[in-house]
């Protein structure tokens, strides 16, 4: 009975430890419920999950287009507790390949956020628009950023 106390701890710490490190698929709400949005977004992956301070994190958004799409800007806001703590501008092409297709598309971005970064729930809102400024979609989503630093793993 003595020889199982160790292997419970090591199966509880890795319990513990696997969900720190892992990928989630995150639940989307677009910004305007009866708009019909040119670019439907079907979901958005986060690796790892929760975010880890002083780490890079990658968003992996899935999305279809029922128009060609040129070129155009990317928009990221980030809330904490309600409160902007953070404004992104991104050109659209220079993070992903340009023209877009219709049909199915993927977009990535990764940050690396401080390791003073505080931990808790967050929400990031992601607008896209097109070069004459029509929105092509629009999103929120909550994420978490962990309360273990990744370096004390």
């Amino acid at each position: 009975m003595v020889q199982l106390k160790p292997l419970g701890v090591l199966l509880s710490t890795l319990f513990l430890i696997v969900p720190l490190t892992s990928e989630k698929s995150i639940d989307v709400h677009y910004c305007d419920k009866i708009a019909d949005y040119v670019v439907k977004v079907r979901g958005v992956d986060i690796s790892p999950f929760p975010v880890p301070r002083g780490k890079k994190t990658t968003f992996t958004i899935a999305a279809s287009t029922d128009e060609a799409v040129s070129g155009g800007k990317l928009e990221i806001e980030v809330f904490y507790f309600g409160i902007h703590v953070h404004n992104e501008n991104h050109d659209l092409c220079k993070e992903i390949s340009c023209p877009v297709s219709v049909g199915d598309f993927v977009l990535s971005h990764s940050l690396k956020l401080s390791r003073f970064t505080p931990p808790g729930s967050y929400m990031l809102k992601m607008t896209m628009e097109d070069e004459n400024n029509k929105r092509l979609t629009c999103i929120t989503f909550d994420f978490s950023i962990g309360f273990v630093a990744q370096e004390s793993l």
